[in-house]
């Protein structure tokens, strides 16, 4: 029944708009380039649309001056260059930012009753989201309301798996030296003025908003300009109104990439090292010194991690450097927390009512770029994993209707 309806709802629809001549507007009309186009009949084409496939027929001019034709109709009603209407465009994007391009396809057709196949979702898909990192890229929209007393900011990364052609020459983790993935490293910005019952600070929900890509972040004293990524945590900073924010907050796991953009373009904020992952580090000398399941490396790394919830790191300094000569786990972390130590100051971070915990943005790397691209199978082109990044990322952070308002503007 549902499919008869809509078959009967697009024929009408079909009728009614191939007896209107209406976009026949006389021999000549203007092009975009200024210059008069020539009316040159009419062409019909198929497209898709959310009642189903159309076989319209419009009026077609064609400019001479650049060689370039058009549809006023097409124009009209927002069907641009593509076969897609406006609302199968939505629906495609909506199922490209969330699933497989298969699984798109498929759902496509069992709740809307649209028949694309997957090689046209992903090709779609990946246009969008071209779309939306061109328009981000040089388009910034100010805040649209007074940023929270804290903003925190935290950048991380985590590899994709890509098609060989995209990884030659790049050194990596396998045995021969070679790499199987790419980084995409992930800004992520969001405010916790809420408080669990123990008063500890809570992510404030729908706060969240993420920027992702697969770009560099190295900075380098003969630089010109700014490293990608760098580009891209300012312009999300500037869109979430970072600056303006009375405390701003650097969260990262220790890494030095993100100390050093931190250190260039937010010389103010007060940096902090994810406490569990300094908790990780302890750990891992724990299980070097000891083996994974010795009851003797679990309880040292539990008298760790209790020294470093209270601040004492010269405490556990002196307890890694009696490993220090056999260990080489043992120098690596007391190097990591001596770099750190003002950036692992919890007793003071707790007491100021602030997040030390990264959790927003492990979950973030796993929201936007694992559930999504990471999937068993999956092999992506630099392109592709940039394109649909960008769309996932707008949908996450509830940015994708006003992409579509400007699509229709």
């Amino acid at each position: 029944m549902r499919r008869q309806a809509l078959q009967l709802a697009a024929h009408a629809v079909e009728r009614r708009l191939n007896a209107d001549l209406t976009d026949e507007a006389g021999p000549t009309l203007q092009c975009d380039c200024g210059r008069l186009a020539r009316y040159a009949g009419r062409r019909r084409k198929y497209f898709e649309t959310v009642l189903g496939a159309l076989r319209l027929e419009r009026a077609y001019y064609h400019c001479a001056a650049c060689g370039r034709g058009f549809f006023p109709r097409d124009q009209a009603l927002g069907l641009g260059a593509g076969s897609l209407s406006p609302g199968v465009l939505r629906m495609v994007g909506q199922v490209g930012a969330l699933v497989s391009f298969q699984e798109g396809s498929e759902l496509l057709a069992e709740l809307a009753g649209v028949t694309l196949n997957t090689k046209h979702v992903e090709r779609t898909a990946e246009a969008l989201g071209n779309d939306i990192a061109e328009h981000d890229q040089h388009h910034v929209e100010p805040p649209r309301q007074e940023p929270p007393p804290t903003l925190y900011l935290g950048m991380d990364g985590t590899g994709i798996p890509m098609r060989p052609a995209e990884l030659l020459g790049r050194p990596g983790k396998q045995a021969d030296g070679s790499a199987k993935t790419r980084e995409a490293k992930l800004c992520a910005i969001w405010s916790a003025e809420g408080r669990d019952p123990h008063g500890m600070a809570m992510r404030d929900p729908g706060s969240v908003s993420y920027s992702a890509g697969i770009e560099s972040a190295a900075i380098h004293d003969t630089d010109e300009d700014y490293p990608p990524f760098a580009k891209r945590v300012l312009r999300e900073a500037q869109r979430r109104g970072f600056e303006c924010a009375k405390r701003r907050v650097i969260l990262g796991d220790g890494a030095l990439w993100i100390w050093n953009l931190a250190n260039e373009h937010f010389p103010g904020a007060l940096q902090i090292v994810d406490r569990f992952h300094a908790k990780q580090h302890l750990s891992d000398v724990a299980k070097a010194i000891w083996g994974p399941d010795s009851e003797l490396g679990r309880t040292w790394a539990s008298e760790r991690h209790d020294q470093l919830d209270r601040g004492e790191l010269k405490a556990i300094l002196s307890a890694l450097r009696v490993h220090a000569a056999s260990e080489p786990e043992a120098r690596r972390c007391i190097d990591y927390i001596s770099r750190n130590r003002q950036r692992m100051r919890y007793p003071v971070f707790h007491s100021q009512g602030l997040c030390t915990s990264t959790g927003v943005l492990e979950a973030g790397c796993k929201v936007v770029v694992v559930t999504r691209l990471k999937r068993a199978g999956m092999h992506w082109t630099l392109a592709g994993a940039n394109a649909i990044l960008a769309l996932r990322c707008a949908k996450l952070s509830n940015r994708l209707d006003d992409f579509w308002q400007r699509r229709a503007a």
